[in-house]
């Protein structure tokens, strides 16, 4: 019964809403279509859902419930076809189409098998499985409300619907696996991120990296870089997904085997790093990085801002200062330099260190979260330590983004104090 011309448009959802025309030109691709559904009319839905659900083992795709009514929609266990179930009011004419032949069939991989299934659970059919002069083989059954349908058997549909179960195994075993993978992949890649924190006297600081996906591009670090010394580290890799993960693996590797550099000639340990970077990846493979160097006992820090976005930097007055690039992206270039700008911090001055997914996410007016909102953010939150500081940004930015989050959020903060 899936396309009798009574049927009234306040008994499905979709005639709630209009859609669109588009007007098809010679030469246009075909858009994609599927048959949604086909409509069974029955009395009452609970009664129908036991003979559907309990006897024939269909799942409930959706039950809701609209202006016009209830509308539940079922499926077989394949899950490839619809049957909306719709209870008309008595006396419509939708109504006196309860009961009738819906000149729907169901294709079963060994019909006889699931007619003394079906038959044992008490589904009434008119006959048998009978041999049909197609070559296959057909059986009747209804429903309690009568609707009559066909459930159909051949050798060639069989071999087909293995053919596809085979498909559909193999194709969800390969999905989990992929999951399985994801998994084991996010968890060796938070082993990545920073496990322990150089203790400071002057230096409150800490970070966080909340992937879009399993994995992601972005990363952090702190360097020990001897007595009184710490590294901040924060990067921004091309790409997203896998490939920007083992990019991200690439780079950390390449930063912690030239860490000895970094202690003595920080200069030469982005160079050295930048080397490594690009004779390891492909060409068109790069990273934006901001590498600080902060003196304990000076409160002295010098930094590298490498095609990075520019660094805030919220002074005790609340003014702001922003630290901008100093030299272009790691790994696009194999000869590469970047100059260092060294900068006083004094307590109560709080640094922010972030990535775009940050100030570029959006909300539901496709306005960006924005730099402004992240100085206004750190202003607001000043007085609180580092880790509260990161976490009330963050929160700030998924409340302003609620929805799916499309880039990776990384975010470091340190604030000056005193050496009391």
């Amino acid at each position: 019964m899936s396309s009798e011309p009574e049927i009234s448009q306040r008994d499905t959802p979709e005639g709630q809403q209009r859609a669109d025309h588009a007007t098809f030109r010679p030469g246009q691709q075909n858009p994609y279509l599927r048959i949604f559904k086909s409509n069974v009319f029955v009395r009452d839905h609970d009664r129908s859902l036991k003979f559907y659900v309990d006897k024939l083992g269909f799942s409930v795709v959706a039950d809701g419930r609209f202006e016009f009514g209830r509308w539940v929609a079922i499926a077989p266990p394949d899950g490839t076809a619809i049957l909306a179930l719709i209870a008309p009011k008595r006396g419509s004419e939708n109504y006196k189409l309860i009961g009738r032949s819906t000149q729907i069939g169901f294709i079963a991989e060994d019909i006889y098998a699931t007619y003394d299934l079906w038959r044992n659970r008490g589904v009434h059919f008119h006959h048998p499985p009978q041999p049909q002069l197609w070559g296959g083989t057909f059986a009747g059954f209804c429903d309690e409300d009568g609707n009559s349908f066909e459930l159909l058997g051949s050798d060639e549909m069989s071999r087909e619907i293995e053919q596809q179960r085979r498909a559909n195994a193999e194709k969800l075993e390969s999905e989990r696996r992929t999951a399985q993978e994801l998994q084991i992949a996010k968890q060796v890649q938070a082993r990545l991120f920073p496990q322990t924190f150089p203790h400071l006297r002057t230096l409150d600081y800490a970070g966080i990296c909340i992937q879009a996906r399993h994995v992601g591009g972005d990363y952090y670090d702190f360097f020990a870089l001897g007595e009184e010394r710490v590294g901040l580290f924060i990067g921004d890799i091309s790409g997203k997904g896998i490939a920007a993960a083992l990019l991200m693996a690439n780079l950390q590797a390449n930063l912690r085997s030239q860490f000895a550099l970094a202690r003595e000639q920080p200069q030469r340990f982005l160079e050295s790093v930048n080397r490594l970077f690009y004779e390891n990846t492909v060409d068109n493979a790069y990273a934006t990085v901001f590498f600080a160097e902060y003196d304990d006992a000076t409160q002295r820090l010098r930094y590298a801002n490498c095609g990075h976005l520019s660094a805030l930097l919220l002074r005790r007055d609340n003014t702001v200062e922003w630290l901008h690039s100093t030299g272009t992206v790691l790994g696009l270039f194999q000869d590469w330099t970047s100059t260092t700008v060294e900068c006083q911090l004094y307590p109560g001055d709080v640094l922010a260190l972030y990535t775009d997914g940050v100030t570029e996410s959006f909300n539901a007016a496709q306005e960006e979260f924005g730099e402004q909102r992240l100085i206004e953010a750190l202003r607001r939150h000043r007085e609180q330590s580092a880790q509260p500081i990161v976490a009330s940004i963050v929160a700030d930015v998924q409340r302003f983004s609620p929805e799916e989050q499309h880039d990776d959020i990384t975010l470091i903060i340190a604030k000056c104090r005193s050496d009391s």
